[in-house]
């Protein structure tokens, strides 16, 4: 069977997170890069494969998945490694709706589409961006508190840090000031991890 493809972008959260989960798995990859301000994940030939025209999407074991989140559960259900999301019913609950803060309340109201729409009706992209990831993460860390260790959740990584680190690349490029001092220190725990390090934008092939 033919390598995984991921479909991404170096700078792109969605594909970070990605990135990180086949790390974790031990799963080598291919990378094809669509420039996201080019327009080039909009190519006819990207809509095909992906008709929401969005990053990332993965050709894994004859089959197309798009959407990181459902990426990353496809891919902790079929292989081997650390689990990303706990057995226990309700932990896993909570791992799914931490991460959930990030991948659908946090980062897809700072992403470029939203930004153009701020921009166009005379808005400040960057200031919009900040203060949506500081109310974000404000949120997150109060609902990762009673669990937190290493980790969000303990001393095990979750789909909760898999979300957490990339979206904490955007809030420093956005400018973000109020960043709780917990989830800097799940950072630098995380980094500290060879998946999380090699999955950085700056280490990947289409970085510029």
């Amino acid at each position: 069977m033919s390598e995984p493809l991921l479909h991404g972008f170096f700078r792109s959260g969605a594909s970070y997170r990605v990135r990180i989960a086949l790390g974790l798995k031990g799963i080598a990859y291919g990378n094809a890069s669509y420039s996201l301000r080019d327009g080039a994940q909009r190519s006819p030939a990207y809509l095909a494969l992906n008709p929401q025209g969005l990053v990332p999407a993965l050709e894994i074991d004859g089959a197309v998945l798009t959407q990181s989140l459902a990426i990353i559960e496809y891919l902790d259900e079929t292989h081997d490694g650390p689990r990303l999301l706990p057995t226990d019913p309700i932990l896993r609950a909570h791992v799914r709706a931490a991460a959930q803060v990030i991948a659908i309340d946090i980062h897809p109201i700072q992403n470029l589409k939203v930004l153009g729409w701020v921009k166009a009706l005379g808005g400040d992209e960057s200031a919009w961006a900040a203060r949506v990831i500081e109310e974000g993460f404000a949120a997150f860390d109060a609902l990762i508190a009673p669990h937190a260790g290493r980790f969000c959740f303990g001393d095990t990584v979750t789909l909760a840090d898999v979300c957490l680190v990339p979206q904490l690349v955007n809030a420093r490029r956005f400018g973000a000031k109020d960043i709780p001092a917990r989830l800097l220190a799940i950072e630098e725990a995380c980094l500290a991890l060879p998946a999380f390090d090699a999955a950085r934008p700056e280490n990947q092939p289409d970085a510029v």
